[in-house]
């Protein structure tokens, strides 16, 4: 899926308390500010990118607390947002109270834990590791043992596909049936050539890099080691995953299409492509732009190919810049609640980290009549309980998942042979981690 703010800036008296917060925002939070007297007017700015399902959030918290005012600064596509984040960090201002991070970009602020205040520290006491599951918590701790975020959404994986399309070419087509077509990445390639050969050479899925940041991010090590060095060449995991996505390219498979772009947003709606790697988030983004003459002929099932896997996701944090660090912690910590996570699912398809919310009959109950009345809650709950730990993933990590292996790939579907994209991918890659 798929986050920048300014906080409220005080004069600050010769006194111990100005002291401690000058201390807090120079990079140390063993001292943070106190908290503001609960009937001192408090200005917080939340930043956050494309859709957190916030908005009615915010009214909400503002209401239960009268003296806080949130400033809500939504930015749209997760890369620009993260690279003035990271101009923003390396400026020690302009960053809000409250500064989301995806996951994918996450690695990029995990080594400068010391710009980042330590929630276990400045949040309320009542916040405990068990809130959510092990391995999205564990995944925003820096080497130090500092956490930096409170996690928000994550994108477990599951299979959407085109009933129509899939039974049209002679494929099963129940959500149940289709499970074997689902279980490797050997077996859905292979599904995809039968898909190719008996329609003429239709397109199997949406783009090869799509399904290759799926696949790295199963392994248990991507693109970076954890001494934070490039691993990529000795990677057989990624090699092993550009292989057969590849040689998929060159059977006709791939549609070809760039993701998030106007030709792949349009591909939905003209039904460009039979199958699509499905995180929760992707869901909404199917329903906006198959449109409602496509209604009921998308379906998903709960299976995706290697088990399962994670793709999206974000955290909370609280900048060092921040002037109200405890306001800061006590409001991510209310959005990260589960009830509020529910509320953020069931507005905008944001699937909930939190482990009470997954067994919440409010989340288990909940089905989307677009995909045939399918129960999205129960099947994407048990999706993310496939994922075991978070693969580490160093400085530099997101950057060539998106500046590096994509553009090799969409280079070797409009023709590159696979051994030429792969050096063009080492290339960028080194030229990113030099």
């Amino acid at each position: 899926m798929k986050m920048i703010r300014n906080g409220l800036v005080l004069t600050l008296g010769m006194t111990m308390t100005a002291l401690a917060a000058t201390a807090c925002d120079s990079g140390g939070d063993a001292n943070p500010p106190a908290a503001a007297n609960p009937n001192e007017p408090v200005e917080l700015t939340l930043s956050t990118f494309t859709e957190f399902g916030y908005e009615p959030l915010i009214e909400e918290y503002q209401k239960l607390h009268p003296n806080i005012k949130i400033s809500h600064r939504k930015t749209g596509q997760g890369g620009p947002y993260h690279q003035d984040l990271i101009t923003k960090l390396a400026a020690g201002s302009g960053l809000a109270d409250v500064t989301a991070v995806e996951e994918g970009h996450l690695s990029d602020v995990l080594d400068k834990g010391s710009k980042f205040n330590d929630m276990t520290k400045i949040g309320p006491a009542t916040v405990t590791p068990d809130r959510w599951l092990g391995w999205k918590y564990d995944a925003a701790k820096t080497k130090d043992g500092k956490v930096i975020g409170y996690g928000t959404d994550i994108g477990p994986l599951a299979m959407c596909y085109r009933k129509d399309l899939l039974a049209a070419a002679g494929l099963p087509s129940d959500p149940e049936a289709v499970k074997p077509l689902f279980a490797t990445w050997d077996s859905y390639f292979q599904a995809g050539e039968q898909y190719v050969a008996k329609t003429g050479g239709k397109a199997w899925f949406d783009s090869a890099s799509q399904n290759f940041n799926a696949m790295v991010n199963q392994l248990p090590n991507g693109y970076i080691g954890t001494d934070d060095k490039l691993a990529l060449e000795g990677n057989q995991g990624i090699k092993d995953a550009w292989a057969k996505v590849t040689d998929a390219v060159a059977k006709g498979e791939s549609a070809k299409l760039t993701a998030f772009s106007n030709e792949w947003n349009s591909g939905f709606k003209q039904g460009a492509f039979a199958t699509k790697a499905c995180p929760a988030w992707m869901l909404g983004v199917i329903k906006e732009h198959a449109g409602p003459e496509n209604a009921g002929k998308w379906a998903v099932t709960a299976a995706f190919p290697g088990g399962g896997g994670n793709w999206g996701g974000s955290y909370l944090t609280v900048p060092t810049q921040s002037k109200h660090p405890k306001e800061a912690a006590e409001l991510a910590a209310w959005l990260t609640a589960p009830e509020q996570q529910i509320k953020a699912f069931q507005s905008k398809g944001n699937f909930p980290s939190q482990v009470k919310a997954l067994t919440d009959p409010a989340l288990l109950s909940q089905t989307e009549p677009y995909f045939g009345d399918a129960k999205v809650g129960e099947l994407f709950a048990e999706q993310a309980k496939k994922v075991s730990k978070p693969q580490y993933k160093g400085p530099g990590d997101g950057q060539i998942q998106e500046n590096a292996s994509s553009p090799a790939l969409q280079a070797i579907e409009q023709g590159k042979s696979p051994a030429d994209g792969w050096q063009q991918l080492v290339d960028a890659a080194k030229k990113i981690t030099r």
